[in-house]
């Protein structure tokens, strides 16, 4: 250090220890280094920037009540993420987390739009620049998600429009109330209090918007639907037409356990007064319908089991219900199919896509319907009040749309329903397969007499018999009572259990005398194949 220097620093020290001595605070920093009152503290600066999202979020949510719930900025958000992931990205969340997939992806939004939040403020310590163009890019991707979203109108784009409005202005009233970064009390106190208005006031903001989204009560539309008039009721049920005793399956699944799998990330609210089917495309004359029209037709009641695509070898996303509609085909030959269309175009509230076969929907033998009710009532909300598609003998994604607004007579040439551009299949058949229901693997039996029991299924086909293997011995299953061919099938077998490890399997024979497989598949493109294989202990 020169002469000069030392001279400068000793003389600096001086008056620093004589200033302190005073009480008074001098900045002895070198030049160039900002002072301690050029930077806010990082929890303050979180703060504004956590503020501000609040903010976006509560005005873009308040106005998406009456433009449309999905244009809700974080609801957009989530859908858009939903629809642009990779598709392996998919198949491992569904394998992953099952039917709780959209909770986590819920969470996982939340953490990347906090996340980005906190950066925001944290880059905006001196000058807000940084966060406003942080925030800005947050607004754009609202807008993206707003426009890409097929159920929005054009007022829709009002949402992400005053969300990103709210959440500039805020950010920078906030950011310029935060300094000096050294607050005395009282004006700390005032930022608080500013702060703590925003977030009141935002959440005031959501919770309006959320009331008003809601304002169609499903649960009090259902209530005045009613008792459905049943002109044809499902056949009663056989004894024996399950072997739960057994360990299997009941063979009506409640609605509560009902399986349920949709791209929904919020259940669609539609009253039965203001739902409408629309049925054109390629047909003689369009055909439009009120729920009343609907259900003062001669409704029928049909048990069908619904299978998903998803649904891994021995999995559980398969479940039986008595369905109460009208048949589909009667809907379609009223409308005039034109020659040349083989896909109906089903479209739900909620902007989801499906195709499906025009030759599976005319054929009188299958049964395919526009069902209202399930089990007895009418359909639960999560289950597609007012109304669904149910068409045994194809997977879901193809032929079971929920709350379903629009049928289009079109071409698989010319359209293609929500997953299959997603690497699945255009026409989903359901695969013959079986599943052990008892015992669950890695089980501890007793040596001696066990019974093993479960389901099997060929939706449309029928399954002629079900056969279990332990270790290298095939054993003949007995079959309940048959429903009929567009249910599920029980089964059940007493076998004796040396002491020891076992390996236990199933296999299936429908009607047409095919024996499904042992060859493992995955679920994409077109549904699982495999046997059935736990492992046991007896002892």
């Amino acid at each position: 250090m020169s002469g000069k220097n030392s001279v400068i620093a000793i003389g600096l020290n001086r008056t620093a220890f004589r200033a302190e001595r005073r009480g008074v605070q001098l900045d002895t920093r070198a030049p160039g280094t900002p002072a301690p009152a050029e930077r806010l503290p990082r929890t303050r600066a979180i703060a504004v920037a956590v503020v501000s999202l609040v903010a976006a979020l509560g005005a873009g949510h308040l106005v998406s009540a009456f433009v449309g719930p999905s244009a809700s900025p974080f609801v957009a958000v989530g859908n858009w993420v939903r629809d642009n992931s990779p598709n392996p990205v998919v198949d491992w969340a569904k394998n992953t987390f099952g039917t709780a997939d959209k909770t986590v992806l819920f969470i996982g939004v939340t953490v990347v739009i906090l996340g980005v939040t906190v950066l925001a403020g944290l880059l905006s310590r001196t000058k807000p620049t940084p966060g406003l163009i942080i925030a800005g890019g947050q607004g754009i991707v609202g807008f993206v998600a707003v426009l890409t979203r097929p159920d929005l109108g054009q007022l829709a784009i009002a949402a992400p429009a005053v969300s990103m409005v709210a959440g500039l202005l805020t950010f920078s009233w906030l950011h310029a109330r935060a300094w000096p970064a050294e607050l005395d009390h009282d004006s700390r106190r005032r930022f608080l209090r500013t702060g703590a208005g925003v977030l009141v006031g935002s959440a005031v903001a959501g919770v309006i918007g959320q009331l008003a989204g809601n304002r169609v009560d499903v649960e009090q539309s259902r209530a005045e639907v009613g008792r459905l008039k049943i002109a044809s009721p499902a056949p009663k049920l056989p004894p024996n037409a399950d072997f739960a005793g057994s360990g299997s399956a009941r063979f009506i699944t409640s609605n509560r356990d009902f399986y349920r799998i949709d791209t929904a990330l919020t259940l669609p609210r539609v009253s039965a007064q203001d739902w409408r089917l629309r049925i054109h495309g390629l047909v003689d004359k369009p055909v439009e319908l009120t729920f009343n029209q609907i259900r003062d037709r001669a409704l029928i009641e049909r048990p069908v089991t619904l299978t998903c695509v998803s649904n891994e070898v021995g999995g559980g996303l398969i479940s039986t219900a008595d369905w109460i509609g009208v048949p589909l085909r009667d809907l379609l030959m009223e409308a005039g199919v034109k020659p040349g269309a083989d896909q109906l175009f089903s479209t739900s509230i909620d902007g989801f896509t499906a195709g499906t076969p025009v030759d599976a929907l005319l054929d009188p033998d299958r049964g395919a319907m526009l069902a209202i009710g399930m089990n007895g009532e009418p359909l639960p909300q999560e289950h597609g009040f007012p109304a669904r598609m149910v068409v045994p003998g194809l997977y879901g994604y193809v032929s079971a749309t929920k709350w379903v607004v629009d049928m289009e007579l079109t071409t698989f040439k010319e359209k293609q329903g929500y997953w299959i551009p997603r690497g699945w299949s255009a026409k989903g058949p359901i695969k013959t397969e079986s599943r052990i229901d008892n015992p669950q693997d890695g089980a501890d039996l007793p040596t001696g007499r066990n019974t093993i029991a479960g389901v099997a299924w060929a939706q449309t086909i029928g399954i002629r018999s079900v056969e279990v293997r332990v270790d290298d011995e095939w054993h003949q299953a007995e079959l309940s009572t048959e429903v009929g061919v567009n249910t599920w099938r029980m089964w059940r077998v007493t076998v004796n259990l040396r002491s020891g490890n076992h390996r236990i399997q199933v296999r299936a024979t429908d009607n047409s005398g095919y024996t499904q497989t042992d060859a493992l598949a995955d679920p994409a493109p077109d549904g699982a194949t495999g046997w059935h294989t736990i492992e046991v202990t007896a002892g």
